[in-house]
């Protein structure tokens, strides 16, 4: 999200960019570092402090999963404050496969949203048609011995589908 706010602030120099960032309480890793590298140039906004116990979750994309749902009421809130500032208009927000929770705040405000997906056409497809799978399957995908079937895919064994999606 950083490089593409940077990309579009090369592309158009008179518009303002500000990254929402979760704060956690748990290691993240590299990204810790990058942000704190970036965080002197970009404009960041950072969301409150939720605790959670990574030893609950079953793997870190479970956790930040959970944690960026936790944050959208955070986010409405940084929205709103945001578009209610005399010097700002929020014209785009802009979000990615983890911030899939906010997607219905952009509508809710009156704000387009993008989302930006940085995986390939297949992975998408797979993820749009989540929801559907969802409604006609009542197992977890670890206890299924058969494959999905998504459209315009091969069919995929239950069991190859990301670990944190069993």
């Amino acid at each position: 999200m950083v490089e593409l706010g940077k990309l579009i602030l090369t592309r158009h120099p008179s518009f303002s960019i500000t990254i929402l960032t979760t704060t956690t309480s748990f290691n993240t890793g590299s990204t810790a570092l990058y942000l704190r590298r970036v965080s002197s140039t970009t404009p960041f906004h950072h969301l409150p402090l939720i605790p959670l116990d990574p030893a609950s979750f079953p793997s870190t994309e479970a956790i930040t999963f959970e944690l960026l749902r936790l944050n959208t009421p955070h986010v409405r809130r940084s929205l709103l404050s945001l578009s209610l500032s005399t010097t700002t208009t929020i014209t785009a927000f802009i979000i990615d496969l983890f911030c899939s929770p906010a997607l219905p705040l952009g509508s809710e405000l009156n704000i387009p949203t993008y989302y930006f997906f940085t995986s390939g056409a297949g992975c998408l497809d797979c993820f749009l048609y989540l929801p559907t799978i969802h409604q006609n399957i009542n197992q977890s995908f670890k206890d299924l011995n058969t494959d999905l079937h998504f459209p315009n895919l091969p069919p995929i064994p239950a069991a190859d589908m990301p670990r944190p999606m069993l």
